[in-house]
């Protein structure tokens, strides 16, 4: 098997992405091969931003979400069942 060889410019956006990311380059290199470059650091600027922004505004906690979409569901559901008898 032939070796990987990454251009200078593809190994400073992927040292670049990984410190951004709190990562090493090499476990970074795992995502760049399989999503690509330009989809990999979107990911990574996007988490950053969702992170930032939880800092600002606090969070909802997964069980609050997961009863308000039940909720939410249930109401729907119930108006279909009147409008079907």
């Amino acid at each position: 098997m032939r070796s990987l060889a990454l251009t200078p410019a593809q190994r400073r956006r992927i040292e670049k992405l990984a410190q951004l990311a709190g990562r090493t380059p090499r476990s970074m290199l795992r995502f760049v091969l399989r999503d690509g470059l330009e989809a990999t650091e979107q990911d990574v600027r996007e988490t950053i931003e969702a992170d930032q922004d939880i800092d600002r505004n606090g969070a909802i906690p997964h069980r609050e979400v997961m009863a308000r979409a039940r909720a939410t569901v249930e109401r729907h559901a119930a108006k279909r069942r009147r409008k079907a008898a």
